[in-house]
């Protein structure tokens, strides 16, 4: 059962974030600014607001299937609705879906085994269905009442109980879901009551969204209508065949995602010079979630109505159009992230590593894993980054000093296990797995890596409480069953900075490569032109982000054209086959593009459904 909203009230009783809720239109921008709602433009009439506006959709229909994503406010949504149907003289017979769940002792037992047991960060990706959340035979029981001249059912899966008639979809950001979690407003799939945000987002990632995902793409084909539920009081809708249009049109041209911002212990403030939207009252700015795309969406605007769906819609649509060549490897699974780490005026983020592909594999159930780099957009002059072992670090006493400064909170002299390298613009460090690493103060991070993104193991925080008060969790057990001892000494300037390489050159452009290691399934080419600059795709989809200059304008073999800032992440799909661009600035501009690497070698994808 979800908590409920029955008055529109101030945002703060039901969402806890620095971020503003996303307004119904595009706020304007000033020219070269970063855009906060990127926004992929569909023709007129495709989008509308309301629940006037939805009510006529349902005219005419007998029985209607309202399916959506966690953290709706249903019964809501539910009393909104019925009160417009009410005033357009419908009579409707409501049934909650959720009285078919099974009973609390039962999910409890479905979902535990998938929670890591005391483990506060990780669990195991879920491996049933949506279907397991139910009782076969409640669920079959939930048949229409002929009484009514509406019969609609509603809720979190929904279509398991097969009705005939009109299909609606309600989807909400994964950001807003965090945010309405962590004010307490709702609660897991099949929850009962709320619990400790934190623990809400382990469930969220490992067990609930694997299954809603694996349920959307079943639907996708048949959703009639797709609504955006993130404003309680201000729904946007269009229908399923525009929205199926709309994701074509993506998958064959460009697109980028919504980006969004959080605070963190170690945040910076350069993030808040450079998108000046955000609210400037937040402590700091640690990350931009540029293109981290289980939890980022697409924005779709008409008559500058914004209505925004979840990214998995674009993958289910059309994997193949996005990836191309890595399709085979990845499945529904977006491969690459793109994020900014900000230390400007800030502090080091914390002493880490990541798993190894079996490790993750097998433990969290990951098909992939955690592999990064560190592209260096901006850095004052003492920035740095701490990257692989000194030569002579000893394992034991290194975990020795570690244990010791979680138990009695003393400092670590980290510099001397560690090495501290000076970080310069441009420079690309690469961190394969089980290397220990961390950025240092003073530099804003444009982290490339692969897309998993919360298998961090804590190691050392520089003695730090999070921006709640409490300690954040160290995972030094892991991260010793992770460390690579070879990357030490001398090694590690020769193999984890990369060393660039021009490969194309022409009278005023050049491409160059930045290589990344054997380990890394991704590469990074920098493209560096005066005027303009025609690139082929070659069946790989490109991730790129304007690295330097003010702007540039994309125009791909479709015919689209979009303009892009500085700053700004966006992505040309494989299917696109090739595109321009243009810089709009009077000096040379410079744009990052990774991709798989061709000779990546297909691997078993433990899931292609979430």
């Amino acid at each position: 059962m979800n908590a409920q909203i029955t008055t529109v009230q101030a945002e703060q009783s039901w969402r806890k974030t620095t971020q503003p809720l996303m307004p119904s239109s595009r706020p304007a921008t000033m020219a070269g600014q970063y855009e906060l709602y990127p926004a992929f433009v569909l023709g007129p009439g495709q989008i509308e607001l309301g629940f006037e506006a939805l009510a006529a959709r349902l005219e005419g229909q007998t029985q209607i299937t309202i399916d959506g994503f966690i953290g709706v406010f249903w019964d809501d949504f539910r009393a909104r609705l019925n009160t417009v149907l009410e005033a357009h003289g419908h009579s409707a017979a409501w049934h909650d879906v959720s009285c078919a769940m099974c009973n609390p002792l039962e999910l409890e037992a479905l979902v535990n085994p998938f929670l890591g047991g005391n483990d506060p960060l990780f669990g195991r990706r879920f491996t049933g269905t949506l279907e397991d959340f139910f009782d076969p035979a409640r669920l079959e029981a939930m048949r229409p009442e002929r009484i009514a001249d509406l019969k609609i059912i509603y809720g979190c899966g929904a279509a398991l109980a097969g009705w005939e008639g009109l299909l609606v979809y309600i989807d909400l950001p994964k950001n807003e879901l965090q945010f309405r979690a962590r004010a307490g407003s709702i609660t897991n799939l099949g929850g009962h009551e709320t619990s400790d945000a934190k623990q809400m987002y382990k469930r969220f990632y490992f067990v609930d969204w694997p299954a809603l995902n694996a349920h959307k793409l079943k639907l996708l084909e048949r959703v009639d209508v797709i609504v955006d539920a993130q404003r309680p009081d201000e729904i946007a809708l269009m229908s399923g065949s525009n929205l199926r249009s709309g994701l074509e049109q993506m998958a064959t041209n460009f697109f980028r995602v919504r980006p969004w911002f959080e605070p963190g212990a170690w945040g910076g403030q350069r993030l808040k010079t450079l998108v000046p939207a955000l609210p400037q009252g937040a402590p700091n700015y640690a990350w931009s979630f540029e293109l981290i795309v289980p939890e980022n969406g697409l924005l779709f605007e008409s008559d500058g109505h914004l209505l925004e769906v979840s990214f998995d819609w674009l993958m289910y649509h059309d994997h193949r159009a996005v990836l191309g060549k890595a399709a085979d490897r990845f499945g529904f699974d977006f491969p690459i992230r793109f994020d900014y780490l900000d230390t400007i005026r800030g502090g080091n983020l914390s002493l880490q590593c990541h798993p190894t592909p079996a490790y993750a594999l097998e433990h969290f159930g990951e098909p992939f894993t955690q592999d990064e780099t560190y592209y260096i957009l901006e850095a004052e002059a003492q920035a740095s980054v701490y990257l692989g072992f000194q030569g002579e670090t000893d394992p034991n006493e290194f975990r020795q000093m570690l244990e010791q400064s979680l138990e009695h909170a003393t400092p670590v002299d980290v510099e001397h296990f560690v090495q501290k390298h000076p970080a310069a613009r441009h420079d690309l460090f690469l961190i394969p797995t089980g290397t220990i690493h961390c950025s240092g103060s003073g530099a804003l991070v444009l982290e490339i890596s692969a897309t998993p993104y919360i298998f961090t193991f804590k190691m050392y925080d520089w003695l730090r409480l999070d921006l709640d008060g409490r300690p954040r969790p160290l995972n030094i057990a892991r991260a010793f069953e992770n460390l690579n001892w070879d990357r030490r000494g001398p090694k590690v300037a020769q193999e984890l900075i990369s060393k660039p390489q021009v490969l194309e050159r022409g009278t005023d452009w050049q491409i160059v490569h930045l290589p990344t290691h054997a380990a890394h399934f991704y590469d990074v080419h920098r493209l560096e032109f005066k005027h303009e600059l025609s690139v082929q795709t070659n069946g790989q989809c490109h991730i790129m982000s304007l690295v330097e200059g003010t702007q540039v304008v994309l125009e791909t073999a479709g015919g689209m054209r979009q303009h892009f800032n500085y700053g700004e992440c966006f992505v040309v799909p494989a299917a696109a086959g090739s595109y321009r661009l243009t810089n709009q600035d009077m000096n040379p501009v410079k744009v990052i593009r990774a991709f798989v690497k061709p000779n990546a070698e297909p691997q078993e994808h433990a899931s292609k459904s979430g």
